[in-house]
């Protein structure tokens, strides 16, 4: 196979369907800088900061609902133009809310075309990918939502810096109410830069071939496989090979995910999906600031480790896209979760006696990096890969449409109860309670997940319809 030949092609295609990765990751993590500028403003208690986190995810849950039947349908490409769309209206409608209900509305919307994207970018990233190389490909989805949570770390911080000194100075009224008084506005409205270009790279990158093989448009998508494998006879070879485990019936049918095998895999996928919300990250990730701010720390000192956080979630994201197809997905994760439990028990124990033993804050931004650190080279990078390669084709969209309902589910619940938890589990219950989890999470892995690295999608979806 003369795959790196063509290595910089399928790197292009993966790149472009990973932006949406990006807006995923920056919709999700600017919320951190303004849960407090919002709840100021709107007089909001825990349960409506919660409302105010998890409306995006209602949204979310919808899209990835709908996400999966939509892109098997009309194709991955068509549905990420969708989601490109979605991301600029809410964007902007976010910058120009006149009310708390108008800012709800403006990210439920937004929220769709993250769970659309969420599910799509990952399936269409697979199914374009090589097999040796698709556990680095994939990882790339999960590489550019770090960059987004990244992006909007620094965004917020330089936003809420320029709002104190420069901002002061802007003469239009409008731009004031933005920049100055109101930044939050700003922080939210910048999202429609990136949504704009992601709409744009979308029409340069064809639809998925295998998506045109199970629509019987066998021509296409035989020029497709033509550019990425470098040669007309690997290109019949994979066409041939997704031929034959479609069967004569190529249309996706629900009965068909109650399948022996199909479902098992389906349930595995939802359980993985679900747990991993349940073991911190999101919590982290969302109410980081808050959480800093709790421990003593100042606003801006809480946003500037906030930065540092997303660094260091980038920097090892980065490492995992370079390892995960050369050590496994199963070895990352028993390596990743052991040292999240141990971090995570580290902060339990700082927020129950680091006072009482003076400890300085900065030994909570150590634990909070190392568990960022193990959070990112594991479950991170691993959970979309594992969801976007473990299906069958003829029913992939709609598999990856329930295990996106169980991650959004379990991220809604987790947004939600993470203000609950804080203050009635307190910090350090709360943080033992995402250590419990991650127990589960790792059996589920141990015991029912097979090795997929460097498998074809045809050898994975052959392993599960052999199981009972």
């Amino acid at each position: 196979m003369n795959s790196k030949a063509n290595l910089k092609y399928v790197s292009f295609l993966s790149l472009a369907a990973a932006l949406g990765g990006f807006l995923f990751g920056y919709d999700a993590a600017v919320i951190s800088g303004t849960i407090s500028q919002i709840s100021k403003q709107f007089s909001l208690d825990e349960i409506m900061q919660g409302w105010y986190v998890g409306c995006a995810l209602i949204g979310s849950i919808a899209g990835v609902a709908m996400g999966g039947v939509i892109s098997d349908t009309f194709g991955r490409k068509r549905t990420l133009l969708v989601s490109a769309i979605l991301f600029a209206v809410s964007s902007v409608w976010c910058a120009i809310a006149s009310d708390f209900d108008h800012l709800v509305y403006a990210r439920m919307i937004g929220g769709v075309g993250i769970g659309i994207v969420s599910i799509v970018s990952p399936l269409y990233i697979s199914e374009i990918s090589v097999a040796q190389y698709r556990g680095r490909m994939v990882s790339l989805y999960q590489l550019a939502v770090t960059v987004g949570f990244l992006g909007a770390y620094l965004v917020n911080f330089a936003l809420l810096s320029y709002s104190k000194t420069g901002a002061e100075d802007l003469n239009s009224p409008w731009l004031s109410l933005i920049f100055h008084e109101q930044v939050w506005r700003s922080m939210l409205g910048m999202a429609a830069i990136p949504s704009m270009l992601f709409f744009v790279i979308i029409f340069f990158i064809p639809e998925s071939p295998r998506w045109l093989i199970l629509k019987k448009r066998e021509e296409k998508s035989f020029a497709i496989l033509k550019n990425i494998y470098g040669s007309d006879q690997m290109a019949k070879y994979e066409l041939n090979e997704t031929k034959s485990v479609l069967g004569n019936e190529n249309k996706a049918n629900w009965r068909d995910l109650l399948k022996p095998g199909i479902t098992k895999a389906v349930l595995i996928g939802a359980a993985i999906a679900i747990l991993g919300q349940f073991m911190g990250v999101n919590a982290v990730l969302y109410y980081g600031p808050s959480i800093f701010e709790s421990s003593g720390l100042s606003g801006d000192d809480s946003l500037f480790y906030q930065v540092i956080v997303g660094l260091v979630n980038v920097l090892t994201t980065i490492l995992a896209v370079f390892i995960i197809d050369k050590v496994g997905r199963k070895k990352l994760v028993y390596f990743g979760v052991s040292g999240m439990i141990i971090s995570l028990l580290l902060i339990a124990g700082y927020f129950t006696k680091g006072t009482e033993l003076g400890i300085p804050s900065v030994f909570l931004l150590i634990c909070f990096l190392a568990y960022v650190f193990f959070c990112a080279i594991s479950i991170s990078a691993v959970i979309w890969v594992l969801l976007s390669e473990m299906y069958p084709i003829k029913v992939r969209g709609l598999a990856m449409s329930i295990a996106g309902f169980s991650l959004w589910f379990g991220t809604y619940l987790i947004g939600q109860l993470t203000p609950w938890l804080l203050k009635n589990l307190t910090s350090a219950g709360t943080f033992i309670l995402f250590a419990v989890m991650c127990i589960p999470y790792m059996y589920i892995i141990w015991k029912l997940v097979p090795e997929t690295t460097g498998k074809s999608l045809e050898e994975i979806e052959k392993y599960w319809k052999k199981q009972p």
